[in-house]
């Protein structure tokens, strides 16, 4: 992908259908490179919609139409010749359960790495290294380096996800998507899920799809909240949180909306 933007992701006008149904509303937005952000709002308001245009992954759902612009570090996704494979190479996706593949824990990490290389060409010292260095990165490698050879899927919840996080890394993404990434954990699930958010930023830009709103408060840099299909404010958290702009945000930090 292109680097020509400061920022990571950009909008213009976006705007998407579902059959007749319009989801998204004119969307412009900037979300900066290396930060965390997280889109909320009440359920059906797009947030979810909007995460996914990211990596044209709505696309899978048929009947979806979209207007408008989206930039992924400057290159504009929806442009002539550009190859959704590599799109989503660089913008990875960690869905809201845990999603492990019925294969070995070893097999889980470089999943990726095989699919998008030609046969025999990765070493398995290559492979070896990048299993490693993406369960070191999420905090299961010490856990983990003696049980490689173990099915993913008895794994804990709370391991399912972060390994389904190390699956994108040797692909080396620029941006991860999180849709709801620790709605199906427990409270200690999700403490570890949100210090790993924390420890991946800067590395990586996060945006999160959340409807708790201590989780965004905590784990975000910037907030987005949206309603109804559109973007009603967009600012630090400290400050969306504390400071609303708009009297909508404030009803809905304070509860009064689903």
């Amino acid at each position: 992908m292109s680097e020509a933007s400061a920022n990571a992701v950009e909008t213009r006008r976006l705007n998407l259908w579902y059959g007749s149904f319009q989801a998204l509303k004119e969307v412009t937005v900037s979300l900066r490179q290396g930060i965390v952000t997280s889109l909320i709002g009440p359920s059906g308001c797009g947030k979810t919609t909007l995460l996914r245009c990211f990596n044209r992954v709505n696309e899978h759902y048929g009947n979806v139409r979209t207007a408008g612009e989206i930039r992924i570090l400057g290159e504009n996704i929806y442009g002539p010749g550009v190859s959704l494979v590599e799109l989503r190479k660089a913008v990875g996706m960690v869905f809201q359960r845990p999603n492990p593949l019925p294969i070995s824990i070893y097999e889980n990490v470089v999943f990726g790495l095989r699919v998008h290389s030609p046969r025999g060409e990765l070493s398995r010292s290559v492979l070896d290294e990048a299993v490693e260095k993406a369960l070191s990165e999420v905090g299961l490698w010490k856990d983990l380096k003696d049980r490689l050879d173990e099915r993913a899927t008895g794994l804990l919840l709370e391991q399912q996800q972060k390994l389904c996080l190390a699956r994108l890394l040797p692909l080396k993404p620029e941006v991860i998507l999180m849709d709801e990434p620790a709605s199906a954990l427990d409270v200690e699930g999700t403490r570890a899920i949100e210090e790993l958010i924390f420890e991946l930023r800067g590395r990586y830009t996060i945006v999160i799809v959340t409807h708790n709103m201590a989780q965004a408060r905590r784990a975000s840099d910037e907030c987005l909240f949206m309603l109804l299909g559109e973007v009603v404010e967009h600012s630090r958290t400290l400050d969306l949180f504390l400071a609303p702009r708009d009297q909508r945000t404030a009803e809905y930090i304070e509860g009064r909306y689903a």
